[in-house]
């Protein structure tokens, strides 16, 4: 039987045995470490995690609060739900695509190519089933996930040259994360994942001929406008990234119902601020490289068709072999067609009559 961890600390430090009784949750406070995969003051997507955790300090009048530790600080970027799942963090954050070497079907609560935008995304979780099957497959690790936010849609990649077919992509080396890294490597790159420090040195260095991080405030923020001034968009890999809080389950379970609940407001909170954030500072950041001298151009139409028939590929082949990505494309892929007919029908005419 798996040994059930305890989390809960009073002002006396932490329990030693079994839960704590309901007078010594009471008298005492919980604080607890709360690593994330970004470095923790990054825009929006770091400091994603340390608004969330200062929400909860303040709707909990402090009862329960959060140390945020940035990635490497307390455990690799990559790590971070190996840690919360291990019981060496009671709680992490980050994008569960972080994760999906556990799962592939990871990928689909992060944010998949030609997939839904954000609110999309968030419409699918919160009224389309998706909570409920991230619940059961993050059950079968012991965790317990709540959604803090997106990214909304991200950039294609910055490239040293330009790409005027899918031959230009052949033999690159590029920096990218989640399934957009299956689908660059059937076009002959050379997919990589490193950690987002990392990511200028190895575009500066030569290691790397692109790179694809997020979108333009968080691209700007760590100068890649510095290296090249070739910015492709939009990302059809990446029409939206999803955030997470992701609990140790028996951490979330010691919890009382208020404080679960707290945590719960305080990660929608920090999603509805995080949208904003993006939205806002992307717009700006956008307008401010066009002004430093940096090409923000289209991929030919040939590319965005390799692209996609690269992705049917790799979600076919994923679902035939892991039941869990079957699971959820059952509850995503219907929901993705009903968003995409409405944007066609409201969303796009919008944008095409307001240029």
């Amino acid at each position: 039987m798996m040994h059930r961890r305890t989390f809960l600390k009073t002002g006396a430090g932490i329990a030693a045995t079994g839960t704590l009784a309901s007078p010594a949750l009471a008298s005492g406070k919980i604080h607890w470490k709360l690593p994330t995969a970004f470095p923790k003051m990054a825009p929006a997507v770091g400091t994603n995690a340390t608004n969330f955790a200062a929400r909860v300090a303040a709707m909990s009048d402090g009862r329960l609060s959060f140390t945020v530790y940035g990635a490497g600080e307390l455990v690799p970027a990559f790590g971070v739900e190996d840690a919360v799942q291990a019981g060496n963090a009671p709680v992490g954050h980050g994008p569960t695509y972080y994760a999906a070497g556990k799962n592939p079907a990871l990928h689909w609560f992060t944010g998949v190519p030609f997939g839904m935008t954000s609110v999309e995304h968030m419409a699918w979780l919160r009224w389309g089933g998706g909570q409920e099957v991230w619940d059961e497959i993050y059950a079968e690790r012991n965790l317990k996930p709540l959604y803090s936010g997106n990214s909304n849609t991200q950039s294609a990649g910055w490239f040293k040259k330009p790409i005027e077919s899918v031959e230009d992509l052949k033999g690159l080396n590029m920096r990218i994360a989640g399934l957009g890294g299956e689908v660059f490597r059937k076009l002959g790159v050379n997919s990589v994942l490193m950690p987002p420090a990392e990511i200028f040195q190895a575009l500066q260095s030569g290691a790397i001929d692109a790179a694809e991080w997020v979108s333009p405030h968080l691209d700007q923020a760590f100068g890649l406008q510095k290296i090249t001034d070739i910015c492709y968009l939009p990302a059809f890999t990446e029409p939206g990234a999803g955030l997470s809080v992701v609990f140790n389950q028996d951490a979330w379970d010691e919890l009382p119902a208020d404080l679960q609940a707290i945590c719960e407001a305080a990660a929608l909170a920090a999603a509805y601020e995080v949208q904003g954030q993006f939205d806002h500072f992307n717009a700006k950041s956008l307008a401010e490289l066009k002004a430093q001298g940096v090409r923000f151009l289209n991929f030919p139409e040939d590319v965005i068709t390799a692209q996609r028939d690269a992705w049917n590929e790799v979600q076919d082949a994923l679902a035939a072999e892991h039941p869990d990505v079957a699971k959820v494309r059952a509850s995503y892929d219907p929901a993705l067609a009903e968003a995409r007919d409405y944007a066609k029908a409201m969303t796009l005419p919008l944008l095409a009559g307001r240029s």
